[in-house]
């Protein structure tokens, strides 16, 4: 696979954790007569970018997935989120770093379309993006103001093509920094392999607080220990 004129190997991650605090044992909850957990990692499979991995903190997550046909990896149960199981799932994977590229599809969405999983693919063309994300208008008033939605804030860069600059769950915020920010994240985000590399066990990040770009990725760089530093990139659907 190509993205422009650089080849590249994408690997599929799905982090899933049965100790949500929302949620508890969500990724097993029936979703059409599987798991969800099964049915995000079929959505995967459809986009047809790469294998996928399901980075578990369970075997009994992993035994479905296997059960279904497909790989997992049972990870530490105390990863503090999810790109540090994804971090351990992929040096058990992948020790030899045959893949470059990075999709990591969260666990919770059942329902999604393949095509947009392999669209968030599409800003890496841009040799100056090293991490893309997907997010989608907020068009409901309630979610705007909902401190479980988290929004992006960015500058347009072209149709349907935002620089992230930060994000945050706090609508007023983002309202106050820019108008851009009625989109949220998806939480599709590929980037460059290597990125994670190095042990997980960096602090994660207080409820609640606002993110930058350069945050999120010198975070996510030095837990993992790859990355190229450069601006992120964030499509969406309006």
């Amino acid at each position: 696979m190509s993205i422009g004129t650089t080849d590249i190997n994408p690997i599929v991650l799905i982090p899933a954790c049965m100790t949500s605090n929302r949620l508890p044992n969500k990724p097993m909850m029936d979703i059409g007569g599987a798991p969800m957990i099964v049915q995000v990692w079929r959505r995967a499979m459809e986009a047809g970018i790469g294998p996928v991995l399901v980075a578990a903190d369970s075997h009994e997550i992993a035994q479905v997935i296997r059960d279904a046909g497909g790989d997992a990896v049972v990870t530490n149960p105390v990863h503090p989120s999810g790109s540090d199981r994804i971090c351990e799932a992929l040096e058990h994977f992948d020790p030899n770093h045959r893949y470059n590229i990075v999709v990591d599809v969260q666990g919770d969405l059942p329902t999604i379309d393949p095509a947009i999983i392999r669209s968030v693919l599409d800003p890496l063309q841009d040799p100056a993006v090293d991490i893309s994300t997907l997010a989608v208008e907020i068009t409901e008033e309630s979610q705007k103001d909902n401190p479980n939605v988290v929004k992006v804030v960015g500058v347009k860069i072209g149709p349907k093509r935002l620089k992230a600059l930060y994000f945050t769950p706090r609508q007023g915020t983002a309202r106050r920094r820019h108008p851009l920010s009625s989109h949220r994240p998806l939480r599709l985000s590929p980037q460059g392999a290597r990125n994670l590399q190095r042990p997980a066990g960096f602090p994660a990040r207080r409820p609640g607080a606002s993110r930058t770009v350069a945050g999120a990725r010198s975070r996510h760089e030095d837990r993992c220990g790859r990355g190229r530093g450069h601006p992120a990139g964030c499509g969406y659907h309006g």
